[in-house]
């Protein structure tokens, strides 16, 4: 979340309340930890129990942009602030082993978005897509074009197994769907003659990446360089043929996009921010549509559980709105344990008609919502337990929300102020 510049409330001239030094604030993949971007460098925190896990501070300027490759050694930068410490135009790959900069690459536009995947990188302009690999000698794997991207929005799904990458289509609400898995096989590649060694910031997690030091350029917009290293051969442009999904999910454009973490379903919200759709990937198949409020609102993030079953939605309302996404069980297949314990998405009592009436009464409402302190602008994903929540908030504070799957209460356990 681009926390930067705090926009007036709708119909007033006031500005919510933000904190001046932070810019950037994003989830790891599994929502185990966050990373900040400020003026002056960068942090990283555990979500849930909260604790500093590190920082550093840079002299010559900010960080406006942060990825985490899970827990391990690897980030993404760029550059951001008052006086940024890179180009808005560079992604820069930084070990914190080394607490070095191991390599860059540098893009004709500004960088709207980017996500690391344990063998990619994928980097979001205003109309590109672009993913390049993490190896030996980094190429330039795919370019997808899509309709103006001003949100960055794109999401690439955080499992081992997975690698389903979504993001706009050519035409305005369409959404894009690439397994990239089946693209490319990158475990055929070469190996890096002396591979990074990868380190855990926190507990140990698998993240086997490999990046050598060399210099590579290819047609297009796209070039990487290294620090000091001396230059290898030119890499050609391997833009590998794929299959597309496309799903026209909404008629305006697209703000927010998230994937679960097999891969299976994708949810997209767009720019008038009163429903979430989700569709499954393989088919395009809407599985549901939930309805976050009648008035429009800014999308911040949308994230699913990590067993798929919830799907929480932050906007720029202060609002965190959480659904059921197995309420639609019936049931003979749920135990009376389970069914006690989860209860469905609320939906209007003239559903019965709903061949008959607007799409509204049809709708899945939240079962349970909550409003941040301060109601600020937030991204939320879920906490350690599964009835909860972590928000990150443009104010500088992480707080921690448990619900209850039954009756929709919500409760604050924790607030925590990070900058």
């Amino acid at each position: 979340m681009n926390v930067g510049r705090p926009v007036p409330r709708a119909g007033t001239g006031a500005q919510e309340s933000y904190a001046p030094e932070l810019l950037y604030a994003t989830f790891n993949q599994d929502y185990g930890c966050f990373a900040i971007g400020t003026q002056t460098g960068f942090r990283i925190f555990n979500s849930d129990p909260y604790k500093e896990k590190m920082r550093r501070e840079f002299k010559d300027g900010g960080i406006g942009m942060v990825a985490m490759l899970y827990r391990s050694n690897y980030l993404a930068f760029v550059g951001g602030g008052r006086n940024p410490r890179f180009p808005p135009n560079k992604v820069m790959l930084w070990d914190d082993a080394s607490s070095k900069i191991i390599a860059e690459l540098e893009f004709r536009s500004d960088v709207l978005n980017v996500q690391l995947q344990r063998d990619r990188i994928v980097v979001v302009l205003r109309n590109k897509c672009i993913v390049c690999s993490l190896e030996a000698k980094p190429r330039h794997l795919h370019a997808f074009e899509t309709a103006d991207n001003d949100r960055g929005a794109m999401a690439i799904s955080g499992g081992s197994e997975s690698g389903i990458l979504v993001f706009p289509g050519r035409q305005k609400g369409h959404i894009q769907i690439v397994d990239l898995h089946s693209c490319i096989n990158l475990s055929g590649m070469q190996e890096a003659a002396s591979p990074v060694a990868v380190h855990s910031l926190a507990t140990p997690q698998q993240a086997g990446v490999g990046i050598q030091r060399t210099r590579s350029r290819s047609k297009g917009s796209f070039s990487i360089e290294s620090n000091g290293t001396p230059a290898s051969p030119p890499l050609a442009t391997t833009v590998h043929p794929t299959n597309i999904n496309i799903i026209a999910a909404h008629a305006t454009s697209l703000s927010a996009l998230a994937v679960s973490s097999d891969g299976a379903m994708v949810a997209s919200a767009s720019e008038k921010g009163t429903l979430i759709r989700i569709f499954d990937t393989m088919s395009g198949r809407l599985l549901h549509e939930l309805r976050r409020g009648v008035d429009r609102a800014d999308i911040y993030s949308i994230a699913f559980s990590p067993d798929n079953t919830r799907l929480c939605v932050s906007s720029d309302k202060g609002t965190v709105h959480i659904f059921n996404l197995e309420a639609k069980q019936s049931a003979a297949q749920q135990s009376a344990a389970a069914a006690a314990a989860a209860a469905g998405n609320r939906q209007s009592n003239l559903k019965f008609m709903k061949d008959l009436l607007p799409k509204y009464f049809s709708s899945e409402w939240s079962f349970a919502h909550f409003r941040v302190a301060n109601e600020v602008r937030c991204i939320c994903g879920f906490g350690s337990e599964r009835n909860s929540v972590v928000v990150l908030c443009a104010d500088g504070t992480a707080q921690k929300y448990s619900f209850d799957s039954y009756r929709g209460s919500c409760v604050r356990e924790w607030y925590r102020k990070f900058i």
